[in-house]
């Protein structure tokens, strides 16, 4: 790993982000891109080029001399940060940040959305998310350390999940964590018998070319929903992680169908890794 992406917005949730960001550049010598979007609104689209132009400006100096000032942090002293200022009309640019600078994680602080809100608004964190095809890494609260000793992967072990159980596998390999695998089984047409579950779960491991001895450290688990499964799962283990892979869904079948990592990222306490399948 050598460089992570921290969104910023000058609050105090972003801060514990390049808090954490910065814990990591000191232990493996990573840098830091600070990113922050500036908003092009559809309104200023109808406006005037020499308006939008002397806007830009404006807010691009008053984001330069915020950024100067936010980032005199004493936590930062010996950190390689690189700043960037962008101008953004959706949250698929930092994606495609993310692939300029080469850049191997995300790390947003949320601060979470429920009811009426979270359907029709969401998150900035959802948005990014869904976007991004490289993994995210979500948090709620301040961290101290970085220490992951036990994430909680949940899958449902189709063939699509294969490449991000094995980022999972890759990048956690990285932060010297066990990786405890779930499979949430509900009790609707998706439900599988004892039997089902575990010969899905073998299949998958082979074809992951993962032994099959590990299907012994799989836990199924019984839920109303997956995330219920995953949230229980997690505080019974003590888990210091919760990773999950996102289909990235945009739309109507984001609308309908929802996204269980976007569900985890506001409603869990614990951190939360996306990996796009």
């Amino acid at each position: 790993m050598k460089k992570v992406i921290v969104p910023i917005d000058f609050s105090d949730h972003s801060e514990f982000a390049l808090k954490a960001a910065a814990l990591l550049a000191k232990r493996h010598h990573i840098e830091i891109i600070a990113l922050h979007m500036l908003d092009i609104s559809i309104a200023s689209l109808s406006e005037s080029a020499i308006e939008i132009q002397t806007q830009s400006v404006f807010y691009l100096k008053l984001a330069e001399k915020r950024f100067k000032s936010f980032l005199k942090k004493d936590y930062l002293k010996d950190v390689k940060v690189t700043p960037i200022i962008k101008h953004y009309l959706s949250f698929r640019e930092i994606n495609d940040i993310a692939k300029e600078e080469k850049a191997d994680l995300i790390i947003i602080s949320s601060h979470g959305a429920s009811g009426v809100k979270e359907l029709f608004v969401g998150s900035n964190t959802e948005k990014v998310v869904r976007f991004s095809d490289i993994p995210v890494l979500i948090l709620k609260e301040e961290l101290f350390n970085l220490n992951f000793e036990d994430v909680v992967y949940a899958c449902d072990f189709s063939e699509k999940a294969i490449p991000a159980y094995e980022k999972v596998l890759k990048l956690m390999q990285f932060f010297e964590a066990e990786v405890h695998l779930l499979y949430v089984n509900l009790p609707n047409d998706k439900f599988k018998t004892s039997t089902e579950m575990k010969e899905l779960a073998a299949n998958f491991l082979t074809k992951a070319g993962q032994d099959i001895s590990k299907l012994k450290e799989i836990t199924f688990e019984s839920e109303v929903t997956i995330e219920k499964g995953i949230l229980k799962f997690s505080e019974r283990i003590g888990a210091d992680l919760i990773a999950i892979s996102t289909h990235g869904r945009k739309g109507l079948s984001h609308i309908f169908e929802g996204s269980i990592a976007e569900d985890l990222s506001n409603h869990s306490m614990l951190p939360v890794i996306t990996f796009k399948r």
